[in-house]
């Protein structure tokens, strides 16, 4: 479910480059702006868009990650950050991912103690 949360926010962010292209490279938005306020405002919503396209990438690449590992059944941890992460871009898959990593910690090999 981690796998599936994961490459759902990413046809996310794939939408939200386009998004960022047309909005940067078109001048159709500027007929919703006052020809005044353009230049201020055009750059503030490329900045937004670009903050939200970072943080949907991060959405997108730890809970693939999480999910690689969950059904390797190695790192725990990480299994349940990416579940954790899946609970912030899709909400049903990721409660019912970190339900089941959490249930499922047994399974996974144990944790190596570093001396």
């Amino acid at each position: 479910m981690n796998i599936v949360a994961g490459a759902l926010n990413a046809l996310g962010a794939i939408g939200l480059i386009i998004a960022i292209i047309v909005i940067s490279g078109s001048a159709y938005i500027i007929h919703f702006i006052p020809p005044a306020d353009a230049p201020f405002i055009l750059p503030i919503i490329n900045t937004i868009m670009v903050i939200c396209l970072v943080i949907t990438i991060i959405q997108a690449v730890l809970p693939i990650v999480g999910g690689v590992f969950a059904l390797q059944r190695r790192k725990w941890g990480w299994a349940l950050a990416g579940s954790i992460i899946a609970i912030l871009g899709m909400f049903p898959l990721g409660v019912a991912s970190t339900i089941l990593v959490s249930v499922a910690k047994e399974e996974f090999e144990p944790q190596q103690v570093r001396a």
